[in-house]
């Protein structure tokens, strides 16, 4: 029974990958899953372990969040698989999406990550995509951490107005 139910476990996140055509963090899917409580969080780090590791998912760290993504052997067990999944869990996810799926996608669709180059200084890289189309992709150098960490934070807050000025001034 315990072994049926972590298959379950499983599908219920394959699914919900599957289902959005983005990257999720482990938050965003956490959120979800914690509060329906499909499973506790040790449940779901167990989960998401073993899909990475099975490569059935593709974790990607940016800056401190995980973005997870079915891979296609993963699309290919949840289309063998998927009838497991109940109905009504399946209308609690589509809902979800329904509901949250633009500020889910939002959040990360604006990426600002920042590492030290060989020159000794910073470099802030800042993208912004909408559905998989790079729309704005801009890497600054800056002399210290604290400000390239400044420059990511504020393009995760600033980051429509900042692409509507840009297109206001080269177009």
């Amino acid at each position: 029974m315990l072994e049926d139910s972590l298959t379950i476990n499983k599908l219920i996140v394959l699914y919900m990958l599957n289902r959005v055509t983005f990257s999720m963090t482990t938050a965003q899917v956490s959120d979800f899953i914690l509060e329906k409580d499909y499973m506790n969080f040790l449940t779901l780090q167990q989960v998401i372990g073993e899909l990475t590791e099975a490569k059935m998912i593709s974790p990607k760290t940016i800056r401190n969040r995980t973005q997870l993504s079915i891979t296609e052997e993963g699309r290919s067990t949840l289309s063998f698989f998927e009838n497991r999944i109940s109905e009504a869990i399946k209308e609690d996810i589509n809902g979800y999406f329904r509901e949250k799926e633009y500020s889910l996608r939002n959040e990360v669709s604006i990426l600002g990550d920042y590492y030290k180059s060989t020159s000794g200084e910073y470099e802030a890289h800042l993208v912004a995509k909408d559905r998989g189309i790079c729309l704005v992709d801009i890497t600054m150098s800056v002399p210290s951490e604290e400000t390239a960490s400044a420059i990511c934070d504020n393009w995760q807050k600033k980051n429509q107005e900042i692409y509507q000025f840009l297109v206001r001034q080269l177009f």
